[in-house]
């Protein structure tokens, strides 16, 4: 069995015309987009060209045994307080951490804002990602796919990288 999973950029292409689709089909709009680097950012380009929304970045390192993220977004907290929503756009969903960490920290930012009693922030931010496995603790709002690496182990490799395994 091939260790890899491959997706070209004419499948990134399809997979990213059905995400911006269903957020265009839906009642939830964004205000912006925030890609997560690096495996976020083409997705989020591809996105805010399909949906006519501007884009941010938001750089969040979990891997290689780095737990960090981004000290300069806090505005971003601030302005689902304040009343916009954000999509925050991610290649994959393996195992859920980066989106646990984002929500984790946004939440504890937003707290100390102290927003208004009836205030849901999860209503004001959604998540997009073009492969979504399956197994992950995390779950996502849009997606292009959906994998399972319980059943199947592969590594996603997209169109921007190179094989790292």
């Amino acid at each position: 069995m091939d260790l890899e999973l491959k997706i070209g950029w004419e499948q990134l292409e399809t997979l990213t015309d059905s995400m911006a689709a269903d957020i265009a089909a839906g009642k939830w709009h964004p205000d912006y987009i925030v890609g997560i680097s690096r495996g976020g950012l083409v997705p989020a380009v591809m996105l805010s060209h399909k949906l006519g929304v501007k884009m941010y970045t938001l750089d969040v390192s979990l891997r290689d045994g780095h737990d960090e993220g981004s000290e300069s977004n806090f505005w971003m907290p601030e302005d689902v307080v304040d009343g916009s929503n954000i999509l925050i756009v991610d290649d994959i969903n393996d195992s859920g951490a980066t989106i646990k960490w984002i929500r984790n920290d946004w939440s504890d930012s937003m707290a100390l804002l102290e927003p208004p009693e009836d205030f849901y922030w999860h209503d004001r931010i959604k998540v997009a990602v073009v492969a979504n496995n399956l197994g992950s603790d995390e779950i996502v709002d849009y997606r292009g796919m959906d994998i399972d690496k319980r059943i199947d182990p592969r590594w996603l490799v997209f169109p921007w990288e190179t094989a790292k395994r």
